[in-house]
């Protein structure tokens, strides 16, 4: 059984205080799947979950470069399926062992990546671009068949 939760937010703050609160529930081995549109806050929200694992640069896009490292409480790996052109890419970037690893990995346009994502992604949805509020959905599997 998975615990989905639904909030809205009305500023870049709130939508970084909604990815600090997941960010602080967060175990090495964790998967946050992101999904919403460009501009939809993915960046934000990750920004918020990187500082509750004790990540004192700020966390950036990684667009370009695919992924980002972080060292916080635990090992953090952001990835940006955005650009990439197979899900290979994403292999022979090393995604198995990063979603394997000792550390938190987060995907920031995870639909992209759906077959190599583990059941236990926690999958994050934000709804909303420019000055609109956000809806985002939070479906976290974490705990399912530990019940």
């Amino acid at each position: 059984m998975s615990a989905s939760t639904s909030l809205a937010t009305t500023s870049p703050e709130e939508t970084d205080a909604a990815g600090q609160r997941l960010g602080a529930t967060l175990e090495a081995g964790d998967v946050v799947a992101l999904s919403g549109e460009l501009g939809a806050g993915k960046t934000v929200f990750v920004q918020g979950l990187v500082r509750a694992l004790g990540v004192t640069t700020g966390a950036t896009s990684p667009t370009f470069v695919l992924v980002n490292e972080y060292r916080g409480r635990l090992p953090v790996h952001h990835v940006d399926a955005y650009r990439t052109a197979s899900l290979a890419e994403l292999l022979d970037l090393g995604l198995d062992e990063m979603m394997d690893g000792d550390g938190v990995t987060v995907i920031e346009w995870a639909e992209r990546l759906e077959p190599l994502l583990p059941a236990r992604a926690v999958r994050v949805r934000i709804a909303g671009v420019g000055d609109e509020s956000r809806a985002i959905t939070i479906d976290d599997r974490r705990r399912e068949g530990h019940i």
